[in-house]
Formats: structure tokens, sequence, C-alpha cells
């Protein structure tokens, strides 16, 4: 057993050749992240997608595929939407309760300047 193979080929059961495509994105001591985008992906249909990848844009693309997979491992009907849906909701609810309290805050200006005109008559 080759203490320095990467997560990705640990998970498969194989040598990790020094020019893993896998090794650089999925360190041995993190075997879930690669787990969670077998089980979603394939090893092979992973594998293809980075290859396609220029290399700068691999380590990001690596979290977002591993992120989604993990959302569709733990919610299989809605995935990440279902996060996204949940989001969306909070920002709609945030935004009316910014657009009540600004409306307050108007209101609130307008009694003080007409308390203040009010005082000087």
């Amino acid at each position: 057993m080759n203490p320095k193979r990467c997560a990705a080929c640990k998970y498969l059961r194989r040598r990790c050749p020094k020019d893993c495509i896998f090794a650089p994105y999925f360190p041995p001591n993190d075997p879930e992240k690669f787990a969670y985008i077998h089980r979603i992906y394939g090893a092979g249909n992973v594998s293809k997608m980075l290859q396609q990848l220029p290399v700068q844009t691999r380590a990001e693309a690596v979290e977002s595929l591993c992120f989604e997979a993990k959302c569709r491992v733990e919610d299989p009907v809605y995935g990440c939407v279902g996060i996204i849906s949940l989001l969306q909701t909070e920002i709609q609810k945030t935004e009316i309760l910014l657009a009540k309290t600004q409306a307050e805050i108007v209101v609130a200006q307008i009694k003080h300047s007409q308390n203040q005109n009010s005082e000087f008559m």
C-alpha cells in the first residue's frame, strides 16, 4: 500500500500514477470528498471533465462538483436546487423586511419634521 495515494486512487483501490488527474484535487486525508463525487458522477466522467478543462479552472470545478454531489446525496430529489430555493426565499423575506423598515424610517422622519415644524409655529 502506497501511503501517498490520493483519495480517489485509495477509493478505487488502484495505484496512484505520478500524473494522476485526481491527485491535486483529492488529498489522501479527505476520502469523503471523492466518495460523493464518485457516487453521483463516476470516476471516468469526472476524469474526462477535468481533462477537458484548463488546469487553472480544475480546482474550482472539483469544488463545485463536490458541493453539488454532496447536496444530491443528502437530498436526492432537489440537491443543490433545494438550497438555492431556500436561499432565494430568505432573500425575498429579507427584502420585504428591508422595505418595511425603510418605510417606517420615512414615516418616522416625516413625523419628526412635522413635530419640529409645529414647535416653531
